[in-house]
């Protein structure tokens, strides 16, 4: 009987296994994961779950008694040593697993402050794992002060947390603004009126000197000479793939493990999906961190394992909370040259059109579900609405999806 092994039990690797029995795979299945509990979901971890909106239990992508019932055999907290390629095994200490087919959905890790500038100190957290945040959870108090360092969307959310627990915020940004490497100004400029109308200080094109503090953190001393006094720190600096098992079994990585359209990587044996997984698209080699990805991705992948042969043709969305917006993104931005606005004259709903030429890349939709689903429906279908159309308010953008 064939056995499937799935190293990596995040998003990816749970719709991975579920994929496999679903589509009639009856061999044996074994999905191994660092962390002590049951596959979760992420996003609600920094919003819904530090705000104490959500159990535990609720962050759980299937019950514990699914993997059971699916003859899937779960290892948690159990760590994979090494990987051996040619023998088709999985090393976990002692312990040894034969494999038919491997996949690595490993995914990634927080990016943490150094050592050296004071990110070892008490006090300094990053927010990836249940770990995280049930570390940090109890310095959201009302009164306390936070530095968050890095203005990307897992700084932002936090930022919004924390303040809705009454707690002061700074937020520091190296680049010249918010949201840099992944959106327009536009929607830079909107997340900052934003959260500063929450009273969250934005501190943009200045980067942290060190943080300061014996034991525990006290203060940051900034790029510019500013001394800031701090009760702790949240690191939103971005994320890295996990590919150490990988890079020592030998597979080729390139931005995280290299796999080709179907989800192979350069041993025919081993497959990848989700946050760690590179692959070619729009001229680059490109990971897509996203909770779309890690599903759709995996699935394709599940269904290569089994022989389908079929490949990966990814449609991007992500999404992000903040206080009372719901921000909803669709396509991918990359190599935009004009961005149309369509701004609603009777509510607070605003979206930004990415176009290169006459080309619609993406859209970010603020508090505009029904727009998102427009644009995502007219990305995926390859049209492009004329600019001109989707900046005049008396478009009906539904009649663009037949044109």
């Amino acid at each position: 009987m064939a056995h499937f092994v799935i190293i990596g039990a995040g998003q990816a690797g749970a719709s991975l296994v579920a994929k496999l029995r679903s589509s009639g795979f009856e061999g044996q299945i074994t999905l191994i994961g660092e962390e002590p509990v049951p596959p979760y979901q992420r996003p609600p971890l920094s919003k819904a779950y530090l705000l104490g909106d959500m159990a535990l239990e609720r962050l759980f992508l299937r019950p514990e008694s699914y993997y059971a019932e699916q003859d899937i055999t779960l290892r948690m907290g159990a760590r994979v040593t090494s990987i051996d390629a040619a023998k088709r095994e999985v090393h976990m200490g002692d312990e040894v697993i034969p494999y038919d087919q491997l996949a690595l959905t490993t995914g990634s890790s927080a990016r943490t402050l150094p050592a050296a500038i004071g990110g070892a100190l008490d006090g300094v957290y990053t927010v990836r794992t249940l770990a995280d945040v049930d570390a940090m959870a109890g310095e959201f108090t009302a009164g306390k002060r936070a530095l968050i360092v890095g203005g990307g969307y897992i700084g932002l959310e936090a930022a919004a947390v924390a303040r809705k627990l009454g707690v002061e915020v700074t937020l520091v940004e190296m680049a010249e603004r918010i949201l840099q490497r992944v959106s327009a100004p536009q929607t830079s400029d909107y997340f900052r009126a934003l959260h500063q109308s929450h009273g969250v200080h934005i501190i943009e094109g200045v980067g942290l000197d060190r943080l300061t503090g014996d034991a525990r953190v006290t203060g940051a001393q900034l790029g510019d000479g500013t001394h800031i006094d701090v009760d702790f720190v949240i690191a939103g600096i971005g994320i890295a793939p996990n590919v150490a098992l990988a890079e020592a079994a030998g597979l080729a990585i390139d931005n995280g493990i290299a796999v080709n359209v179907q989800g192979r990587t350069s041993d025919p044996h081993i497959w990848s999906a989700g946050d760690c997984a590179a692959f070619a698209l729009r001229g680059a080699t490109r990971r897509l961190e996203s909770v779309q990805n890690a599903i759709d991705q995996a699935e394709v992948a599940a269904q290569n394992m089994m022989g389908a042969g079929a490949d990966y043709a990814p449609k991007p969305w992500f999404w992000s909370d903040q206080y009372d917006v719901k921000l909803q993104i669709a396509g991918l931005n990359i190599g935009f040259d004009t961005i149309v606005e369509r701004r609603d004259p009777t509510g607070d709903a605003v979206s930004f059109w990415y176009y290169e030429g006459d080309t619609l890349l993406a859209v970010d939709a603020m508090n505009d579900p029904r727009n998102y689903m427009i644009g995502k429906r007219l990305i995926e279908a390859g049209k492009s609405p004329a600019r001109s159309a989707v900046a005049d308010p008396a478009t009906d953008m539904k009649a663009l999806l037949k044109a």
